[in-house]
């Protein structure tokens, strides 16, 4: 049975200094981090990729840490993720071929509240914005060793693109069933974002407290599939 784990990515108040937007339809945007470590060839910054509106005007002309990648989005061809850091790492590496990888996103509300919908939180909160539907799951060690034929499936990660490979763990999407979501799916109450709504605290493992939102959430199998439900049900129907 499926099981699936969330983890927090994308532009936050540290980097580049401002979350990306969520809309009072909750359609959003994605940005990326930006990229802090050299790599082999140029990488595209905000600018080039149209999301100079989305960051403070010093980190306009950063290079971009394309990471997650989804295909058809910012310019990319397939979906991969990779992570140096032990603490996601770990859990990611436990996933197997059709289990979920979800991604979330501290995001800011924008437009008037009373143009916004119900679910919305008043200033930020956290939104799964994508999934993983997972293919392949190399940890380091393994993608160092494999042919080149598995080597270039990842080959457009942003961590093979640094000048030296530097990720724990690989993981790389389904194409039958990875995307990034057309409309963000609320994790924090309409509330606050900082409380937790039913797809932590009832779903997950997390117990909601202190600060969820930079935690990995962990979902064993009844709970990813009542999720996968979720996610495709307009949240009005489920956070009210």
């Amino acid at each position: 049975m499926p099981r699936a784990v969330a983890i927090n990515v994308a532009a936050n108040t540290n980097l580049p200094g401002r979350r990306g937007p969520v809309h009072p339809d909750g359609s959003f945007v994605y940005v990326p981090i930006p990229e802090r470590e050299p790599t082999a060839e140029p990488v595209p910054t905000y600018a080039d990729l149209g999301l100079a509106e989305y960051v403070p005007e010093d980190a306009v002309d950063l290079p971009v840490h394309l990471d997650p990648e989804f295909a058809g989005v910012l310019g990319r061809e397939t979906y991969t993720y990779g992570d140096p850091h032990g603490v996601k790492a770990g859990p990611l590496s436990g996933l197997d071929p059709g289990d979920s990888l979800y991604f979330y996103a501290t995001l800011g509300v924008t437009g008037a509240e009373t143009a916004r919908a119900d679910w919305l939180p008043p200033e930020w909160g956290c939104f799964l914005i994508g999934e993983f539907r997972v293919a392949a799951v190399l940890i380091g060690d393994e993608y160092r060793a494999a042919d080149a034929e598995t080597r270039a499936r990842f080959a457009s990660n942003a961590h093979v693109r640094r000048e030296s490979f530097d990720a724990s763990v690989l993981v790389r999407g389904d194409p039958a069933g990875s995307r990034l979501f057309d409309r963000a799916v609320p994790l924090s109450t309409s509330a606050g974002g900082a409380e937790a709504n039913r797809l932590v605290t009832d779903l997950s493992s997390d117990s909601g407290k202190g600060p969820w939102w930079r935690r990995v959430l962990r979902y064993d199998a009844d709970a990813t599939a009542d999720l996968r439900d979720l996610v495709d049900t307009d949240p009005a129907a489920w956070t009210a």
